[in-house]
């Protein structure tokens, strides 16, 4: 069993790339980051739902009003980090938005360790873990300055006009261990991880369809390509039910292999499948080369991962 859950874990982390490019094609289809925002988080909560319901566990949903109400914004994490993910594969590509949405991650997961917050039990920072932390500035680093065919001074200029995307990224990714342990307490209030999925997804949902509707009062409302969603390839609409399958899989594996196992192999999978997007283009996003520098910052970052989470 738990052979199959390290082989799940992976899968699921490379399916975050699936969802990135499902959700591109989306926004292009719709005109908007947002709309496609919130049309992939409501296929993923109505996908939860359905688990709930098929596991007699919806009931659960009576219990809601009963918790605190900050338990249950965990869902807005998921918003911001979808719309980065459309905004940013196409303007920094998949290495290196990855890498840094993974760099984002690790810092938080240490802080809130570090701190206990939001009913987390304090941790004290061992060697592995300094390692780990100066192997993942490292890898984030190799993966930043690592393009191809430019010198230093060219990449310096590149990577100027880009900070601000650059900050976006990290920021998307550091705001999922906080929303992993909103959700965590919200599971100890209702009892029922699906339930607990599905509130998140339904709070990310009405909170990208706030974002559209207040764009919409104060701009024109977006236009669709010709064509639009009617001529969108059938796995744009994919992006939800990837979202939903990570999910599901880190509230069923973390029981089995734990916690630490499942982050790390979820993040070695997105890495990895982030290479193959860039190289081979994969999801109509811009073909990006991979040189050795860019590959040995995600080592590095992956054995920064390994050494933060198992050790």
């Amino acid at each position: 069993m738990e052979t199959l859950f390290v082989i799940v874990s992976l899968l699921a982390g490379a399916l975050l790339a699936v969802q990135a490019g499902a959700n591109a094609q989306l926004s292009k289809a719709t005109g908007s980051p947002f709309v496609a925002t919130a049309l992939q988080l409501s296929v993923g909560a109505l996908g939860l739902l359905l688990i709930a319901v098929l596991t007699g566990t919806v009931a659960a949903l009576a219990l809601l009003p009963h918790a605190p109400w900050w338990h249950a914004i965990g869902g807005v994490a998921s918003a911001l980090y979808v719309v980065s993910t459309i905004v940013l594969f196409p303007r920094l590509g998949a290495v290196v938005t990855v890498g840094l949405f993974i760099a984002g991650q690790m810092f938080a997961s240490l802080t809130l360790d570090s701190f206990g917050w939001f009913g987390l039990t304090p941790k004290t920072l061992d060697a592995a873990t300094l390692f780990g932390t100066l192997a993942v500035v490292l890898g984030a680093a190799g993966i930043v300055f690592g393009q191809p065919g430019t010198s230093w001074a060219q990449q310096s200029q590149q990577i100027e006009g880009k900070l601000g995307w650059m900050a976006l990224a990290l920021v998307a990714g550091a705001v999922l261990p906080v929303q992993g342990a909103l959700n965590a307490l919200l599971r100890a209030d209702l009892g029922a991880p699906f339930v607990v999925g599905t509130v998140s997804f339904l709070v990310a949902t009405l909170a990208m369809a706030a974002v559209q509707l207040v764009i919409t009062t104060v701009e024109d409302a977006p236009k669709s390509p010709a064509g639009g969603v009617a001529q969108m390839a059938w796995w744009g609409w994919l992006g939800g039910f990837a979202g939903a399958t990570y999910v599901t899989t880190m509230f069923t594996a973390i029981p089995v292999i734990g916690a630490a196992a499942a982050v790390g192999l979820t993040v070695a999978g997105q890495q990895v499948a982030s290479v193959f997007v860039d190289r081979y283009g994969c999801f109509r996003l811009p073909k990006r080369p991979v040189p050795g520098l860019r590959l040995a910052g995600v080592a590095a970052l992956l054995v920064g991962v390994t050494l933060i989470q198992l050790f």
